[in-house]
């Protein structure tokens, strides 16, 4: 690799290190670490990078477009259009010094990218309230179906006497993105062409879906062996719970969208 590209990589690092660090003070790093996965997982789905044996052609289009976005993001301080800024400034590099028609130079990739930043879990407060509130609702109509006697405020449900609290400590912005990370990889390992974004469409659907098993499933203990089992290792280890049912979910329904027709069955 020439020490122009070389060099290329290393501002890359320090520009996307300047966005990952704009995390408000006193917001918790450590929750937000798993979007980093989606870098590595980036590179896995668009190896090996061809470079061009005859030099760059450089892409003009996606390189203005990412120093607007990134002056855009500087004034209405957006990680998000920050995050889209830089990626815009990533595909035009790879356009430019990439062979043609390789992963580096498609769009479904870059997907992985633009989650690969903290912004969901910085500025989408108001996203997440909802995602909690409409799982705290959903899961008090199952409990009321069932026969139980279920009083809710809010986010917090109180189910036979047992308190539920579905706050943001439990099931908050930092599991969305990583839950959409991973429904990412699954979508760019099984589906072609649009089925890809209309099943990147249902991730929200999907990981809305898996949260809201994992408040039953959390009630149901708390009621069958006490609010200390529900609240103990259980919740505690209940994020990584969410992502295994989020990565099932999303195994399952788009095992089933990218499936082809069998010999002799009518298309």
């Amino acid at each position: 690799m020439s020490g122009r590209r070389i060099a290329f990589l290393v501002g890359f690092a320090a520009l996307g290190y300047g966005i990952w660090t704009r995390v408000p003070l006193g917001e918790s790093t450590s929750d937000l670490l798993p979007a980093l996965a989606a870098f590595p997982l980036y590179y896995w789905f668009t190896r090996p990078w061809r470079w061009r044996a005859e030099g760059p052609k450089w892409a003009q289009g996606p390189f203005i477009a990412g120093v607007l976005l990134l002056v855009l993001g500087v004034a209405v301080d957006s990680t998000l259009v920050l995050a889209v800024g830089w990626v815009s400034l990533w595909r035009g590099w790879m356009v430019s010094e990439t062979e043609v028609d390789t992963p580096t130079t498609k769009w479904r990739p870059l997907m992985l990218l633009v989650l690969g930043f903290p912004w969901l879990g910085i500025e989408g407060q108001a996203i997440g309230w909802w995602f909690r509130y409409s799982g705290a609702w959903a899961a008090g109509g199952l409990f009321e179906v069932a026969g139980l006697a279920v009083t809710r405020d809010g986010t917090f449900l109180n189910v036979q006497g047992l308190p539920l609290a579905v706050d943001a400590a439990c099931s908050g912005l930092h599991a969305l993105q990583a839950m959409l990370v991973a429904g990412t990889v699954l979508a760019l390992g099984v589906l072609p062409g649009w089925k890809f974004w209309l099943g990147m469409g249902l991730l929200p659907l999907l990981a809305w879906v898996a949260n809201l098993l994992r408040i039953v499933t959390l009630g149901v203990t708390g009621l069958t062996f006490g609010s200390d089992a529900a609240m103990g290792w259980f919740h505690s280890w209940g994020g990584w719970g969410v992502l295994m049912v989020m990565f099932m979910l999303c195994s399952t329904v788009f095992n089933f969208m990218g499936r082809r027709p069998t010999t002799g069955s009518i298309a």
